[in-house]
This record gives C-alpha cells, sequence and structure tokens, in this order.
C-alpha cells in the first residue's frame, strides 16, 4: 500500500522550503530506528497540485501508526486507493494544549516543529521509543522554554536549566499564568536549590489525574549549564534535548566565559550532561554547522562514551535557517 502525508503548514517561509525534505528524513528515522525499515520508496510527490511526502508499506503497525500520527511534520496521513485519498485517523499524543509552544513569541526563538522534530527523533533513538509513560526531559540550555513546552505536551516531565536570569523570570511568568488562564489544576512554586532560583511545577491534565496524583513536573533552574552535576542526582533523565548556541544572537558559556564558539562550551558541558542522562536515553543537539563541524561535534559525543547514529536518515536533517544560520542536529545514545 502507498500513503500519503500532507506536511504541517509553516509560518516561517524559509522553514516551509525545507519541511518536505525535513519530513522525509524524519519519516527514515523513525522507519529504520522503530518499524524495521518498514518504510519504503519515501519521497516528495504531487497529488492535485498539492504536495505531499508519500511512502509504501505492507501495512501500518499500531506502534507505526501512533509515531505517524506524531510526527512533528504531520498535518495529515491518507492511504492511497487509486486516485483517491483516504483519511486515517491520528491518535495525537498531546496532553495539553498547542498554544503552550506556540503562544510565546520573541527574538531568536526556535521554530516550533524542529522543536518537536530534534524531539521526536533523539526519543526513537533512545530505548525508551516505544513506551507511552511520562519521561523525563533535560534541557541544559533551554532559554525560555519551547523545548520543555513541548515535552509536557507530549506527557513528558520537563526539566531546564538555563543561565540568563532575564529569560527564567520571563518563562517564570508566563508558565505560571499559563496555567491559571487553563483553569488547570496546579500547585506553583517559586524557590531555590544549591542556592539557584527555581520554579517547580506540577499540573494535572485533568482534575481527576491532578487529585489523584497523576501530575506533569515542570522544573527550571536559573544556574549555569556546568552545575546541573550539583543540582541533579546522577542518571535522572530519559533524554536530553537542546538547541546549542549559534555563535550569532547568542554567546556560549564555557565556565563562565562568553564564546562565540559552541563547542567551547560543548566541550566542558558534554560530559556534565553524560552524567545525567540514564543507561539507554538518548541525547539531541541542534548547532550551527557555520561554526561548528559535524565530526568535532561527534568526537565530543564519542569522547563521553555516547553511541553516535549516524545513518543517511540522521545526516539528513541540514537546512537553511538565515544567511548565518546553517542547522543540523545530531542524536547519540547512552549504552
Amino acid at each position: 500500500m502507498r500513503y500519503a502525508l500532507l506536511v504541517s503548514p509553516s509560518g516561517n517561509r524559509v522553514y516551509a522550503q525545507s519541511a518536505s525534505a525535513l519530513a522525509m528524513a524524519e519519516l527514515g528515522v523513525v522507519s529504520e530506528q522503530l518499524l524495521g525499515g518498514a518504510l519504503r520508496e519515501i519521497r516528495e510527490q504531487a497529488l492535485g497540485c498539492v504536495d505531499y511526502v508519500t511512502f509504501e508499506a505492507q501495512d501500518l503497525s499500531d506502534l507505526a501508526m501512533s509515531w505517524l500520527s506524531n510526527l512533528a511534520a504531520t498535518f495529515a496521513l491518507f492511504r492511497l486507493e487509486g486516485d483517491l485519498l483516504a483519511p486515517l485517523d491520528l491518535r495525537r499524543w498531546d496532553q495539553l494544549d498547542s498554544d503552550l509552544v506556540t503562544i510565546q513569541k520573541y527574538s531568536g526563538k526556535t521554530n516550533e516543529a524542529f522543536t518537536k522534530l530534534l524531539l521526536n527523533v533523539t526519543l526513537a533513538a533512545s530505548a525508551f521509543a516505544s513506551e507511552r509513560r511520562a519521561l523525563s526531559l533535560l534541557d541544559p540550555l533551554c532559554g525560555r522554554g519551547t523545548t520543555l513546552n513541548q515535552a509536557l505536551t507530549m506527557g513528558f516531565h520537563a526539566t531546564g536549566v538555563e543561565l540568563d536570569k532575564k529569560d527564567f523570570e520571563a518563562y517564570a511568568l508566563f508558565m505560571q499564568r499559563w496555567v491559571k488562564d487553563k483553569r488547570l489544576k496546579h500547585d506553583a512554586t517559586l524557590g531555590h536549590v544549591k542556592g539557584h532560583p527555581k520554579l517547580d511545577v506540577a499540573l494535572g491534565v485533568d482534575k481527576a489525574r491532578y487529585k489523584a496524583g497523576d501530575v506533569l513536573r515542570l522544573s527550571y533552574v536559573n544556574a549555569d549549564t556546568h552545575a546541573i552535576a550539583d543540582i541533579f542526582q546522577p542518571r535522572s533523565f530519559d533524554l536530553i534535548v537542546t538547541d546549542a548556541p549559534y555563535g550569532v544572537q547568542h554567546g556560549a558559556y564555557a565556565r563562565g566565559a562568553t564564546s562565540r564558539k559552541p563547542l567551547d562550551l560543548l566541550q566542558s558541558a558534554i560530559p556534565v550532561w553524560r552524567g545525567a542522562l540514564r543507561s539507554g536515553g538518548a541525547i539531541g543537539i541542534a548547532w550551527n554547522k557555520l561554526v561548528a563541524r559535524r565530526d568535532d561535534l561527534a568526537k565530543l559525543l564519542e569522547q563521553s562514551a555516547l553511541k553516535v547514529c549516524d545513518s543517511v536518515a540522521y545526516r539528513s536533517f541540514e537546512h537553511r535557517v538565515d544567511s548565518s544560520i546553517q542547522r543540523d542536529l545530531i542524536v547519540a545514545r547512552a549504552p
């Protein structure tokens, strides 16, 4: 059988130009990591003057439908029956409203679709990809929390660490207002951990789950990323997902010193992050290829006993953001 995926529209014109290619790469990762290569002949195809990403499969298992329904690219999914498109019911993982991810607007914000893609392909590389439970995610350079919000939306516990005090204060204000506006049962606390300002939020998807103690937990700490080893217990997280500084708008902080070279930061930070990652967990990093080579980043990950995912699919995510940013991602798994 042949299937057609309608790619979600993007308000970002430059990102939209890469959307189909990124969707094909995401499909390729899911196929090889989770479905034994079951998705074949993945390509872009025009149907009725509309561009789709199409692929072939003998059948779509429950696991396949679960993942296909929740790709960053998926707007709608169809089975091709001759010249007709037969729509398939999607099985969304989303537990919170999507405006948690989309409502914040600020300079330097990562495209929400790319954030979800990075999270998905990192999850796919982990030992927990087929488990539907509240995994624990860490973003060690979390900015104003786009990755944290995406993780919460997917039903994961989210933890972020960020050095910039203004980002911490802006996110704390936003998150406390958002849960109140949504009238979600929650408990929000501003405090300190090891001398660092911290926001803790426990929120219930509905009143019954909150009353039963079934909550999603958010923690955001205003601290240098190198303090992670002091703040959290070793092997505390299933996934680590982050956007490394692009060396353009944002500086990279390597043990207190500002640098425009992300590798200066990553060289000292990756061993710290590795200590926080559980066995079978995975780490996904997005970065600007114009300021750091993939081979250099892969070497840093391998030096911390992480296995880099190096298939064709995982090497197919490079895309243009603007004239000074050529973004790519790299994913590695902890044995």
